[in-house]
């Protein structure tokens, strides 16, 4: 439920992640050689011809969709009942060093994507992109709550809706490399996209008694980045700016007979300066990165009392740095290390808020307490070449995390992991892992200060001491020229051995199988299987001392065929089918009438496809696509069921879809 004393400062969604633009491997490979008194008029080929022209396809699809729920939008990428038709395109063009690219695939549809670039090679280059994605969280919602320009109105009519997120992605990104204009090697980029994202999610508020409405969304979020590239024989830098925006276009919601009940996502903005770099001495490698941030929010605050905080001074500044270095002492051994270091510095303005009991407002005020964290993490490995086909790996990982005003301020985790592989039997790879690490640090302390729990044996598992031991294992055989086959595993336990009252224990553990087979030349198959078990042990004790356990337990399951030459080799058949299935069942010793059943659902997934070619150059492709899905839930409850809660009624689902796709492509020569 969400409270309306106040809505939770947002900042931390906020989280600043490196900048994705602008590589930062350094670059040593032939390219980069020196050639400027090399002859090379001397070494031309005489045969090499450049494929200056268009070269790709172009095509268009159409079909139909038959299915009983939205929820099928997110296996068949378009949900909507009746006829759909999309383009799809991957070309490219060049002349004279100048060169373009359109790729798309189902633009037009609910979910699809064109991404366009053009420039000139080694100079300049301009990218255009756009992007549909739509994803259904429950369908056939039901509500009494009709929301109009910020208020949720009661009605005696229940309305029916789908809860589904449409989002359009766009962005315009440009290049430009100055090493011609200057002695030096520069490179520089911007991009700036924005995302627009509208429809219906679940939500809930409290006045007074529980209630799940359908809370609508409609939000802009503009991320823009630049930066410029500068490297020299043996070193590389970069220095870049990222920045983010985020609107909320819907304001706080109310009901008739009070105001602001339910908060808004507050707007909000990130700033980002990095500078990162690379240098290569003799055999060893050194990298460095500075990062420095701001995530600020200025919006009123909603209040229990009605009184809203005006202008909300809201401002968390972060630095985050990373120093790498990694050398080759031998021919046989490799040696690394690395250094993190992250703050987190909350800044924000501290106010009197009143608090909330279960029944009524208690009169009493608290003050909000912003919390810094900082982060410290040390790695060190190395790699040892036994013999010919044998490789040993080993390192070692600390980190420390100081939390101001936590439950436990100071924790420390410590690692130590090995890797074993070969390489030198014949037709087989094996790689073999082995990792234990322990979770220790200050006291562990529960009070008003700093927590809202007041059970002094109560542990929240990512603070808990914990001993953990993983184990795992891959191998790949090819026995036959065409035959290979790929098995993993893996096993982990997690041992909170100092919590009464909390997660106690947790082992996850499974396995991957794969296997390709090409019969015959026109003929392949292939085929995979998963599983994996995830069972948790949980303590408490409000009334009674009780135990719960949790187990949950994933299978996925695959197999495919493609033959091909059929027809005097114009047609080609295919078929794919997918089994995924997921329970998790939860026991209460001593069990009760609340206690938690079950959740199951299951996924049968089956594509079967062919295509003709008509001539060289074009082709028809003819796709049916099937899904049988299910769901339930014992958590959930009908809307009559509980007469002080209000929900959206029974979500689970339980649906046949079928889509039927036609597409024509023409290649172009």
């Amino acid at each position: 439920m969400r409270s309306t004393k106040l809505f939770s400062l947002n900042l931390i969604t906020l989280a600043l992640l490196g900048t994705a633009t602008g590589a930062m491997a350094a670059d040593f490979g032939v390219q980069q050689a020196n050639t400027e008194h090399l002859k090379t008029a001397n070494y031309q080929c005489k045969r090499c011809v450049a494929n200056d022209g268009y070269s790709g396809t172009v095509g268009a699809s159409v079909g139909v969709i038959d299915a009983d729920d939205d929820h099928a939008i997110n296996q068949l990428g378009t949900g909507s009942d009746g006829a759909i038709a999309g383009v799809n395109a991957d070309v490219a063009y060049q002349q004279s060093g100048y060169r373009a690219k359109v790729q798309a695939h189902q633009l037009g549809m609910d979910n699809g994507f064109i991404n366009i670039e053009a420039g000139k090679s080694e100079q300049y280059k301009l990218d255009v992109d756009f992007q549909t994605i739509t994803t259904n969280q429950h369908s056939n919602a039901q509500t009494n709550l009709w929301q109009n320009n910020g208020m949720l109105t009661p009605s005696d009519q229940t309305r029916v809706l789908d809860l589904n997120l449409q989002r359009q992605r766009s962005g315009i990104g440009f290049e430009y490399d100055f090493s011609k204009l200057t002695d030096l090697s520069l490179n520089s980029y911007a991009r700036y996209d924005r995302e627009d994202k509208t429809g219906n999610r679940s939500a809930s508020l409290m006045d007074p008694s529980p209630v799940n409405f359908a809370e609508p969304v409609d939000e802009t979020t503009d991320n823009f980045s630049a930066g410029v590239v500068l490297d020299g024989e043996n070193w590389l830098s970069e220095l870049s700016y990222y920045g983010s925006h985020y609107e909320n276009n819907i304001d706080n919601l109310s009901l008739p007979n009070n105001y602001d009940v339910y908060s808004a996502t507050p707007d909000n903005q990130a700033h980002q300066v990095s500078l990162s770099g690379q240098y290569r001495l003799a055999s060893s490698v050194f990298s460095g990165r500075v990062v420095s941030g701001r995530m600020i929010q200025d919006q009123d605050l909603v209040q229990m009392s009605g009184n809203p905080v005006q202008n909300w001074d809201g401002q968390v500044d972060t630095f985050t740095s990373n120093l790498a270095a990694s050398t080759r002492v031998s021919n046989r051994l490799r040696l690394g290390a690395s250094y993190d270091y992250s703050k987190r510095d909350n800044r924000s303005s501290v106010f009197d808020f009143a608090q909330y009991e279960y029944n009524a407002m208690s009169g009493a005020y608290k003050q909000n307490t912003p919390m810094d964290i900082e982060r410290e993490t040390f790695k060190a490995n190395a790699s040892y070449r036994i013999a010919s086909g044998y490789r040993l790996q080993a390192g070692y990982n600390y980190k420390q995390v100081d939390r101001s005003y936590g439950e436990r301020e100071e924790t420390q985790d410590s690692e130590l992991w090995s890797k074993l592989s070969i390489r030198a039997i014949d037709k087989l790879t094996l790689n073999l892992g082995l990792s234990y690490g322990e979770r220790g640090g200050s006291d562990y302390q529960a009070d008003e200060l700093t927590s809202e729990e007041t059970e002094s044996l109560m542990r929240k598992y990512h603070l808990a001491d914990r001993n953990r031991t993983e184990l795992n294992a891959r191998a790949s055989y090819t026995p036959l020229e065409w035959l290979s086959i790929d098995v993993s595993t893996h096993y982990a336990n997690d041992d909170y051995d100092a919590t009464t009252i909390g997660l106690t224990q947790a082992k996850d553990y499974g396995y991957d199988a794969n296997v390709q087979v090409q019969l015959t030349e026109p003929l392949s198959l292939y085929a995979f299987a998963g599983q994996q078990w995830i069972d948790s042990d949980q303590s408490g004790d409000q009334t009674a001392i009780w135990h719960t356990e949790i187990r949950d337990e994933f299978i996925n399951l695959g197999l495919g065929a493609t033959y091909s030459g059929l027809l005097e080799d114009r047609l080609t058949l295919g078929m794919d089918y997918l089994f995924a299935n997921s329970e998790s069942n939860t026991g209460v010793n001593p069990s009760s009438d609340g206690a938690y059943g079950a959740y199951y659902s299951y996924n049968h997934s089956v594509n079967l496809y062919g295509q003709y070619l008509l001539s060289p150059q074009m082709a028809l492709k003819l796709a049916y696509q099937f899904e049988r899905y299910f769901d339930t839930d014992s958590a959930m409850v009908s809307a009559n069921s509980n007469s002080g809660l209000i929900t959206l009624g029974e979500l689970n689902h339980n649906y046949n879809a079928h889509q039927l796709m036609l597409t024509f492509s023409y290649k172009l020569l």
